[in-house]
């Protein structure tokens, strides 16, 4: 059974930074991309941040950020401790959201970059983050 288990959330001021951390379990054998979607109260869930995972393809570790967060976060991997972070630099009070881990599929044309919540295969629980101004 594949889980993904989030850490890292908590609350920072304008301009300071957070690392959030998704250790993931099982075999995703159905996902190629490992990422990063938020969701602030009354909105609908986005995606921030993806990374292609799949060893064998010719895109393994390209990273895809949206606009708003990027030049801001950085997602990486760790394979020896099956963790995927998302460093978070800069943070501004509209950042502010449930952060949330996701293994979902790779995208021909928009690679790890399209974050349409249909093509998510597993969530974690969710992290809170939390700038204040």
């Amino acid at each position: 059974q594949v889980q993904l288990v989030e850490s890292g959330g908590g609350s920072v001021q304008a301009g300071g930074s957070l690392r959030l951390s998704c250790v993931t379990s099982g075999y995703t054998s159905s996902s190629d991309c490992m990422g990063w979607f938020r969701q602030a109260p009354g909105k609908e869930r986005e995606g921030v941040a993806g990374l292609a995972t799949a060893r064998l393809s010719p895109f393994y570790g390209d990273s895809f950020y949206a606009d708003s967060v990027k030049g801001r976060f950085a997602i990486s991997q760790d394979n020896a401790k099956n963790t995927v972070y998302l460093q978070m630099n800069s943070l501004k009070p509209e950042d502010t959201a449930m952060y949330y881990c996701a293994s979902f599929s790779f995208s021909r044309q928009y690679g790890c970059g399209r974050w349409r919540t249909d093509d998510v295969n597993y969530w974690g629980q969710g992290t809170q983050v939390t700038v204040s101004s």
